[in-house]
């Protein structure tokens, strides 16, 4: 099963075209104002856009070309806002039960309060929103989206007005109920970590575009853009040239000449964006010589070196490309045996399979 979203406009703007696997937890990041709440407000039906498409498994909920668009209570989503959206006048038990008018009074009730249960909030039925915790609160506006079993869960930062450890214990259980009810979950968020946590399918929007998107770790690890890149917020991207015979094919990089994994990007001479990630550029133990020249070893000084808890990032000069900052990340234990400091001489490997290729194309 697929989820198909179409959608076209202009204020805010969107020009998207994207397929999404069915039953999956798909992160929708950006950053600020690039759409993704527009996203969700046009497949939820709160915003009407000038053109769009929007299919579950085949059944259409909205087809401007055809005149199809079902309203928000017709649609079998659920909808966390940011803040939640909780009515302040209702108790938590009330909040989740208007969103079962279609049932009898005490059949609503009973519904809710299973729901509340499911969300770990039960005891919490009579309170208001505001004699309730942000994690309360979260759990509260989830079981209201849950109440009537969507096929689709809308999440729209639903972790951002929440601490560090009710954060952690939330996607414990947004997994838990994920995986007991099954619903596709769109989960916007600008945490990268936090989409690499719970999302299997990862979708980076810049503009109202989609630049990628995909198995969460293929695009966290394989950027197709250097817009997708810059997204992700990776330090390394370079420029170098393509040359050689094809069964020979090299990467210029300065003086550097580097052998490259085999694929199309790579099959023509010319220039070429690419990038490394920090944690596959290779540092060499100062008590154990190279493995050999496939290795790519590059030689440079360290420029600066910061310690982040566990995690060292040190940025290196490469000899012969003097404006160029190639960066490494390690642990402090690595960086600790190896004397790591700035103006210390290094050897790296830029890993022949580690080096991405990236498409020029704009965002």
């Amino acid at each position: 099963m697929s989820f198909v979203v179409r959608l076209g406009h202009d204020g805010p703007p969107l020009d998207l075209d994207v397929t999404l696997p069915a039953g999956e937890i798909v992160g929708i990041v950006g950053p600020s104002g690039s759409g993704k709440t527009s996203i969700l407000r046009c497949i939820a039906g709160l915003l009407r856009p000038v053109r769009g498409h929007v299919a579950l498994a085949g059944e259409v909920w909205l087809d401007s070309a055809r005149g199809i668009d079902r309203p928000t209570r017709e649609r079998p989503i659920g909808y966390v806002p940011q803040r939640y959206g909780l009515f302040p006048h209702l108790t938590a038990l009330g909040n989740v039960a208007c969103s079962l008018s279609h049932l009898a009074a005490g059949e609503r009730d009973r519904c809710a309060r299973e729901r509340l249960a499911q969300a770990h909030v039960a005891g919490l039925d009579d309170r208001l929103p505001r004699e309730l915790s942000g994690g309360q609160q979260q759990r509260v506006a989830m079981a209201r989206a849950l109440a009537r079993s969507p096929r689709v869960l809308l999440l729209d930062e639903p972790f951002s007005s929440v601490d560090r450890s009710t954060r952690k214990r939330l996607y414990v259980e947004l997994k838990r109920l994920h995986e007991e009810l099954k619903p596709t979950v769109l989960l916007v968020t600008h945490d990268l970590d936090e989409a690499a946590l719970l999302a299997t399918h990862l979708c980076l929007v810049q503009r109202g575009r989609v630049v990628q998107h995909g198995a969460t770790h293929e695009v966290l690890t394989r950027p197709a853009t250097v817009a997708a890149a810059r997204l992700l917020d990776l330090p390394n991207l370079f420029e170098g040239t393509v040359e050689g015979t094809s069964e020979a094919r090299r990467l210029a990089w300065g003086p550097h000449r580097l052998e490259v994994p085999d694929g199309a990007a790579f099959e023509r001479e010319g220039p070429l964006a690419w990038t490394i990630l920090p944690t596959r550029v290779v540092l060499h133990r100062v008590d154990r010589p190279s493995r050999g020249e496939h290795e790519n070893p590059v030689s440079a000084r360290i420029a600066d070196i910061v310690t982040l808890g566990d995690d060292v990032i040190a940025r290196l000069q490469p000899d012969g490309l003097p404006g160029a900052r190639l960066t490494l990340k390690v642990s402090l234990h690595v960086a600790q045996r190896n004397a790591l400091a700035p103006g210390r001489e290094v050897t790296v490997s830029l890993l022949r399979e580690a080096i991405v290729p990236l498409r020029r194309e704009q965002a």
